[in-house]
């Protein structure tokens, strides 16, 4: 007997486990299944955004990195994301639920303790904290593997509310990090290891303050969620190995459902990663036509323009997108969710749209500024919100058009493609301009609009979802 037979006999597995059938279906264990993996899941989106939150600051920090060099950090993170979702897509049948979120738990220490240590003092070298950067990936590409694995405990008609939640309360771990982050480095009693910080803003006297709290305060949470996952969590026996899994590629709707969820979680992830340095270049520090030199010597050079300090608006977007996610779950089971994907192609198109013209700042006095300002936070919001809501469509989709088996791959890969968003978004900004590179957003929600009509929402479409 191999030890893959012995294991999957052992108590790690369940046998005969069926949630279609209403007499035998553990929904106990289903829900239980779906609190502690998404509470690892919230966890790992923590990790993977946690650079996000910290990056603006380097530079009032100490640190003196470029603007394109910021974006590729802040970038980094979507990249190997995406990588890891490669990974972790084909791990659920392989390793089972238990092990791989124990492990991934894990694994999220390495990339936030080294972030707690490197912000406090500037001397880490480019290249140590890309490294790290790269590493928080894994937070990200911890989805892949969860989405699809929690999928196998839930019936088909509960799917869209199951997913909806764990991604969308795993979704709301960006926003927590990005909005606790300003507040937990003012702790002082909190910074057990470590000294205090100085940090300057433009116009105003530098304030103590102690960056190692941002990262340390959750690798307790992350050790704890890998006890619970290895104590409480048992395992669905999906026969797959890597190979038959690849048989996803041969069906037209796993490159369709890519298309429309690179749309969706591409836009929320990209933004959500990108949204504090693009304030910081168009309305704020880094904006040589409105702030003249750095820290507290820092000139404001439009009178009566206060400048905006981006901690205090990033966490905003990635909570609108995260609550739109799990509020419209439910929807997506009553009503399809492919009628809600059309919404959110919609949605998208207009709200780009009307976020353009913010995107090239007028500093001939503090009035236009803050007019742009206000729409740019407006548009980007409304981005947020529609972005959030084709995230919960999409997976009401999916385990609609596939079948069980293939809907986990399905998950999986275009999860893995959409999470380079925060690269490709860092990159387009950087090289393209932000003005061109939302076009091309605009276009994009355009061509997956006419695809959710024609394969998914019309009356008699190939494939109603």
């Amino acid at each position: 007997m191999t030890d893959a037979t012995t294991a999957r006999k052992s108590g790690e597995w369940l046998e005969d486990w069926d949630p279609e059938n209403e007499e035998t279906w553990d929904s106990k264990r289903a829900w239980k299944t779906l609190w502690v993996t998404t509470f690892a899941l919230f966890l790992a989106f923590i990790a993977w955004f946690l650079p996000s939150a910290l990056i603006p600051k380097l530079n009032p920090l100490g640190y003196s990195f470029s603007t394109t060099q910021l974006y590729w950090m802040a970038a980094m993170p979507g990249l190997s994301a995406g990588l890891f979702r490669l990974i972790w897509m084909v791990l659920p049948p392989i390793l089972g639920t238990r092990k791989m979120v124990a492990l991934t738990s894990l694994l999220l220490v390495f990339s936030t303790l080294g972030w707690g240590v490197r912000v406090q003092e500037p001397t880490a070298p480019y290249w140590e904290l890309m490294v790290l950067a790269f590493l928080a990936g894994i937070g990200g590409g911890a989805f892949s593997g969860f989405m699809p694995s929690t999928s196998y405990f839930f019936p088909k008609s509960k799917q869209g509310t199951a997913l909806g939640l764990q991604a969308g309360i795993g979704n709301f771990g960006v926003s927590a990090v990005q909005l606790l982050t300003p507040y937990l480095i003012g702790f002082s009693w909190l910074a057990f290891f470590g000294g205090s910080q100085s940090i300057s803003m433009p116009g105003k006297p530098a304030q103590e303050v102690w960056y190692q709290n941002a990262a340390f305060i959750w690798l307790p949470l992350m050790v704890i969620s890998a006890v619970m996952a290895w104590t409480m969590l048992k395992s669905v026996p999906i026969k797959a190995n890597v190979r038959q899994q690849f048989d996803i590629f041969g069906n037209t709707d796993t490159w369709l459902m890519t298309l429309l969820y690179i749309m969706t979680f591409g836009t929320f992830s990209g933004l959500a990663a990108q949204f504090g340095l693009l304030m910081a270049d168009l309305y704020g520090i880094s904006n040589p036509d409105i702030v003249k030199g750095t820290g507290a010597a820092a000139t404001v050079l439009v009178e009566g323009y206060e400048v905006p300090d981006v901690v205090k608006f990033v966490f905003l977007g990635p909570l609108v997108g995260a609550g739109a996610r799990v509020l419209f779950s439910p929807l997506t089971d009553r009503m399809g969710g492919a009628i809600w994907t059309l919404v959110s192609g919609v949605g998208l198109i207009f709200s780009i749209a009307f976020t353009l013209p913010a995107l090239t700042p007028d500093p001939t006095s503090a009035d236009t500024l803050n007019a742009g300002f206000d729409q740019f936070l407006w548009g980007m919001l409304a981005i947020f919100l529609f972005a959030g809501i084709g995230n919960a469509s999409t997976f009401k989709q999916m385990p609609m058009i596939f079948e069980k088996r293939q809907a986990g791959g399905v998950i999986g890969w275009t999860a893995a493609i959409a999470a380079f968003g925060p690269f490709f978004f860092g990159i387009g900004v950087t090289t393209l301009g932000p003005t061109t590179f939302y076009a091309i957003g605009i276009a994009w929600a355009v061509m997956c609009v006419v695809i959710t009509w024609v394969r998914y929402a019309r009356k008699g479409a190939p494939r109603p979802s």
